[in-house]
């Protein structure tokens, strides 16, 4: 019950139903606020107890200075929790070894249950081995049940043991997009009360709800956990970036186009650790479908979210959609009555401002390995030319003519491009040749942009008139189509367009992320023995919303995010040498020439398919019984029991130790003494260089555990599908290929130097962590700026943490990762304001000490804390010093660390209770 303090309580009606509100008005200051700072004031509202959350939160809430630096601390509660699987299971793996710590400390397991509704998706375990046939689909389906089998079991389990928690099985769709079809409430009821929807999720782009009104964000799954056992979220109120629409799109842009220019424009201004909040008159002509893009593109602009208030467009999608007319009602009164509905005149205050006239948005595609990295469509192959020289040899360099090159505003030309033509014998027979620049991945895939029916269906009707011109994708690229649920395929179907995609070999392989994320598969045989004998620097093109270094496929080192039909072009072109916007894309069956606007749909030929083919009978029919499942799924045999029985044997889910030895009492949090640095990193090192993903290989130490296991090596599956087994995630923690330790020159990958040894010999980053952790020396990080940006995964802090790694020490962090060490037990710091490691003279051989940290068992936060490192040992006195900040920004974090990380904070305040 809220403590009510501002009187706050009422009544809203709707049709026949009455329900509980907490009004905002009561609250002086509240009406100049931006949406997204409304929807924390009610959350504080209602859940205010004199404790956690009291009247002074709220009134801080209320008086908001937008020009302030975030200061003050407030506790927000998430409506719900939201998972997908790759995340998801290690969160139930930890729930389930929590009701065993429960147990072993004398208390009742059933207290760890889920007190807020949570509901996974299982959406990143399927591969797209099968590609190109009528049968992938199946295939690939066959495959992952083969493949999680372990970790399917143990959903089902956990479905059946924890109250609130439900699944929505495999082949369904992705995570985001069933969430914005289907699991978002925009208005929540529960318990008689009315309230905003609110979550966070285990995903970084669970920010795609935002396009629909709802206000959450990605955070690693140790924080769900938390969220879902009932803690609220601390956190500073935030800056809110208003970014005004105007004008409307121009024909022949896409919304994949928009959220390019957007992300652009934002990463450049600098938005991590702030709201974004879209206003003005251009919300009104921005389709919910291009909202939901752009709330899902928020991770890759920095920002904690990118939301859209409601508004009739936000009516229309859920009427589409299936929901009920109650529901309808219901959003439409309560946005109105709490003054959450979009005034496209509104200006509310705003900490700072962005502007951008729809109608100068131009085809852009980004790459080759930062979706914030923008490329207009008609400099495309002029970019790549130059971009290339990256990611060749010096023997390529030599051969094109460094001179040669042009300047970066000459016209395109071949003349200085390095060129290695390499012939490739396909299984059938046919020979062909591939070069530096071939597209050897094309797919239509991830939720961006799949959720959006216009970007689809032009795709579609692009292969549509290729085919009827005679023209088809070039043999060496894989194709793939991945939507994010069967929706997609039932309006292709409808629209009698699903052929002309088969026959460009756009065929379904699954519903789920995968290219995305790395589950793009193998390329053939042949073509990926060719690149990797030649070295050849080939690329994809994807629809996605990632395109970092060695995420979509070990045999690819560029990749560039594309709207699908610029997907389907560039696999008929078939290089990123082609521009696409003026050389042909091959020849029609009379042999003319044909161009990429013969084959452009019109904005009413996409508008007409769009309103003719998909309706709301094809929502209903698809999320009917959701989370029951196919037979296949139904079938898998389950333990029972309020704990889970664990399968010695299983190299999929096993009991994590993070309880192990835990007490009730806290230790005194301590100093770092004599630690020694397990990498040295640069700028922009991603969660997806440090959290193991994709492929699993026979020589690392993850393969060398599974092989020691009995698993063969056609059986090891991918990071993700392991996520619920530590052994395999610590071996694979910083051992992205595309990794560079400074300790190692000359290395890359899982490497660094192994200082327990005579003269530091270049060693796997697991197995010197053994060395270190086995000696009793404690590991720290070096790195550079946005240390952590990129997907919300736990295991980045979990694996970081299980390597002995006591502190991090970066120029800067991205929020989410930041927090989830802290999460961990892990201590991230700053260097001062303008230093880094490299203008310290840190080469990372030396050894650390790290004191001050032990005034948090004071119970504040140091600003700073001193750093020593002493070069060649302590001995001989050569050191450098400086004052780190602390990154522990809120008194509940600090908590958290306090107690050795938020799982051992939780059980604690469970078992009190």
């Amino acid at each position: 019950m809220s403590a009510n303090s501002f009187d706050a309580r009422s009544t809203l009606r709707v049709g026949d139903e009455s329900y509980e509100i907490f009004r905002l008005d009561k609250v002086e200051g509240s009406a100049r606020l931006p949406y997204s700072l409304k929807v924390l004031l009610e959350n504080l509202l209602r859940t205010e107890d004199g404790a956690n959350i009291t009247a002074d939160h709220i009134r801080a809430l209320g008086g908001w200075d937008s020009q302030a630096q975030p200061s003050q601390e407030i506790q927000f509660t998430p409506a719900r929790v939201i998972m997908q699987d790759f995340t998801g299971v290690p969160c139930v793996v930890d729930l389930a070894t929590m009701r065993e710590a429960v147990k072993e400390l004398g208390g009742d397991p059933a207290k760890i249950n889920p007190l807020a509704p949570a509901e996974l998706v299982i959406d990143h375990s399927v591969i797209a081995d099968k590609f190109g046939t009528a049968n992938a689909f199946q295939q690939n389906v066959e495959l992952e049940y083969g493949r999680n089998k372990e970790r399917y079991q143990f959903l089902r389990w956990g479905q059946t043991a924890f109250d609130e928690f439900k699944v929505v099985p495999p082949g369904t769709g992705i995570v985001h997009q069933v969430n914005i079809e289907h699991l978002a409430r925009t208005v929540m009821t529960r318990n008689g009360q009315a309230y905003p929807d609110t979550l966070v999720g285990t995903d970084s782009h669970t920010t795609m709800v935002n396009g629909l009104g709802v206000l959450g964000w990605g955070v690693g799954g140790i924080e769900a956990e938390a969220a879902m056992l009932g803690q609220p979220v601390s956190m500073l109120i935030p800056r809110v970036v208003g970014f005004k629409l105007t004008g409307e799109l121009k024909p022949g842009t896409t919304a994949t186009d928009l959220v390019l220019t957007i992300t652009e424009m934002l990463r450049k201004h600098g938005v991590v650790g702030k709201f974004v909040e879209f206003y003005g008159e251009g919300v009104a002509a921005t389709s919910l479908a291009n909202r939901a893009t752009i709330g899902n593109m928020s991770p890759e602009f920095g920002s904690t979210a990118a939301i859209f208030p409601i508004d009739d467009e936000t009516l229309n999608y859920l009427k589409l959609t299936g929901r009920s007319e109650q529901q309808v009602a219901l959003v439409e009164a309560y946005a109105k009555e709490q003054g959450l509905w979009l005034d496209p005149a509104a200006e509310p205050d705003f900490s700072e401002k962005l502007e951008l006239d729809l109608s100068t948005v131009v085809p852009s595609i980004a790459g080759p390995k930062r979706p914030q990295d923008r490329i207009v469509l008609a400099e495309a192959s002029r970019q790549f030319a130059q971009d290339v020289r990256n990611y060749v040899s010096e023997a390529d360099l030599d051969e094109a003519g460094k001179e040669s090159f042009p300047a970066s505003d000459a016209p395109a030309v071949s003349n200085g491009t390095p060129s290695k033509p390499t012939q490739v014998v396909a299984a059938d027979g046919s020979v062909f040749e591939i070069d530096h620049g071939a597209v050897t991945v094309a797919a239509i895939t991830s939720c961006t942009n799949t959720s959006n029916p216009y970007v689809m269906v032009a795709a579609a009707l692009v292969a549509k008139k290729a085919v009827e011109k005679g023209l088809s994708r070039k043999p060496w690229v894989k194709t793939t189509l991945a939507p994010g649920s069967k929706v997609v395929t039932d309006y292709f179907d409808k629209a009698n367009l699903t052929p002309y995609l088969d026959k460009l070999g756009f065929n379904l392989v699954g519903y789920g992320c995968t290219t995305c994320i790395g589950n793009s598969g193998p390329l053939d045989e042949e073509i990926s023995k060719a690149i990797n004998e030649a070295d050849l620097a080939v690329t994809s093109v994807l629809s996605g919303n990632r395109n970092f270094e060695g995420r979509i496929n070990p045999d690819v080192k560029m990749n560039y995010l594309a709207s699908p039909p610029l997907v389907v072009a560039y696999a008929i072109a078939g290089s990123m040498k082609v521009d696409i916007t003026t050389e042909a894309l091959g020849t029609d069956q009379d042999g003319n020439p044909v161009y990429l606007k013969d084959i452009w749909p019109s904005e009413a030929e996409v508008n007409d398919v769009v309103a003719n083919a998909i309706g709301e009978d094809m929502f209903s029919k698809s999320y009917e019984d959701v989370f029951a499942g196919d037979a296949q799924w139904q079938a898998l045999p389950i333990p029972t029991g309020n704990t889970f029985e664990w399968d010695p044997q299983s190299t999929y889910v096993r009991k994590p130790p993070y309880f192990e030895g835990m007490t009730m009492e806290t230790s005194p949090v301590s100093d770092v003494q004599g630690a020694r640095v397990l990498a040295k990193l640069g700028d922009s090192v991603t969660t997806d260089h440090i959290s193991p993903a994709g492929a699993i290989k026979a020589d690392t130490p993850a393969g060398q555990y599974l092989t020691e296991h009995g698993v063969e090596r056609r059986d090891f599956n991918s990071y993700g599908s392991r996520r619920g087994n530590h052994e395999v995630m610590i071996r694979g923690t910083f051992a992205n290929i595309r990794l560079r330790n400074q300790i190692a020159p000359g290395t890359e990958g899982g490497f660094t130097r192994d200082f327990t040894q005579e003269d530091g010999p270049v060693s796997c980053i697991y197995d010197a962590s053994q060395n270190y952790q086995a000696a009793g020396i404690p590991l720290v990080i070096l790195a550079g700026k946005e240390y952590g940006s990129g997907s919300s995964r736990d295991w980045a802090a979990k694996g970081t943490a299980l390597l002995g790694v006591k502190a991090v020490i970066a120029e800067s962090y991205e929020r989410i990762h930041r927090s989830n060490l802290i999460g961990m037990g892990v201590l991230p710091l700053q260097f001062p304001e303008g230093a880094s490691a490299q203008s310290l003279g840190l080469t990372g051989e030396e050894t650390f000490d790290i004191t001050g940290v032990t005034a948090l068992n004071d119970g504040g936060i140091p600003e700073t804390v001193k750093v020593k490192a002493a070069r060649g040992g302590a001995a001989d006195g050569d050191s450098v010093e400086f004052d780190a900040k602390v990154r522990i920004d809120t008194p509940g974090e600090a908590d958290y660390y306090r107690n050795g990380g938020i799982m051992q904070y939780v059980l604690r305040s469970l078992i009190r209770k």
